[in-house]
């Protein structure tokens, strides 16, 4: 314990837990009495640790950046320097993860920058297991313009049928994409798969294989999802994972910050892009 709320938190928590007096308290975190009884001054800071605190509860795996996003997004001024000191003073640091990996080799194929919403997607696998130790499959697919998550299916099994189900709902929801890009699972690669892009005028690109980099849009998004839902639940069934994926990827288009976007949501995002092109028609 360094500063004084901390020590005035910790008297007051021995003399709820403990029915110690005040007198013994104070001695035992050694703080004078007057100084714990004194207001300190600061309503506004103890407001904000402790919208901090319900912010961190809410997203465990969000870091002082995406906590300092939504803290603006809420209406404090507050800045994001301000917001890391008051983390780590609260003991809310997110726990490191390992040591990142050298990336291997280099991009062979030209990168497709997507330039507008609905100009490229991106589709991959992410696996996991049910309690019991059987699949659990969830095929994930995004605007990369946008950084939205359009969808996240997840079954024990999925096939380039599932893949073709998929896509057809989403075109009819969305529209067609310019170019649509994969690796080159078997299910992506099916002729069934391509001859149902082909016959909708969409450019399918394919990385190099063992270049997951090609596919960082998607890569990072299924990195995200793996964190903040596949670690952090246990799943019994299908339909909980699926329930689970469905109510996280509200989460992440709504309501998680993305960095490359300003700090604004997937939605918020594409909201906005809609707003200005309306006004420049």
């Amino acid at each position: 314990m360094v500063s004084l709320a901390e020590r005035r938190r910790a008297a007051e928590h021995l003399e709820r837990t403990f029915a110690v007096s005040e007198r013994r308290s104070c001695k035992v975190v050694e703080i004078a009495r007057s100084t714990k009884r004194r207001p300190s001054g600061r309503t506004d800071e103890l407001e904000l640790v402790a919208a901090i605190h319900r912010l961190s509860e809410r997203f465990p795996r969000f870091g002082y950046r995406k906590i300092f996003d939504r803290l603006r997004q809420e209406g404090w001024r507050v800045g994001r320097e301000r917001v890391r000191l008051l983390r780590r003073q609260e003991g809310l640091r997110v726990p490191r993860k390992g040591p990142k990996r050298r990336r291997c080799g280099t991009s062979t194929t030209g990168a497709v920058k997507a330039l507008s919403p609905n100009h490229v997607w991106s589709y991959d696998f992410v696996a996991d297991q049910t309690v019991d130790g059987r699949t659990l499959r969830f095929l994930t697919v995004i605007d990369e313009y946008t950084r939205r998550g359009l969808w996240i299916e997840c079954a024990r099994h999925l096939t380039s049928v599932d893949v073709i189900r998929v896509l057809e709902q989403l075109v009819e929801l969305h529209g067609a994409p310019s170019i649509i890009k994969s690796d080159n699972g078997s299910e992506f690669v099916a002729k069934a798969v391509q001859e149902w892009i082909q016959n909708r005028g969409i450019d399918a690109r394919f990385i190099d294989p063992g270049s997951p980099w090609q596919n960082g849009h998607n890569e990072s998004f299924n990195g995200v999802f793996r964190d903040g839902c596949l670690n952090r639940w246990l799943f019994e069934s299908v339909r909980e994972a699926r329930e689970a994926s469905e109510a996280w990827l509200l989460e992440y288009n709504e309501e998680r910050p993305h960095g490359s976007l300003g700090g604004l949501t997937p939605v918020s995002f594409f909201e906005r892009g809609k707003n200005q092109e309306r006004e420049a028609a």
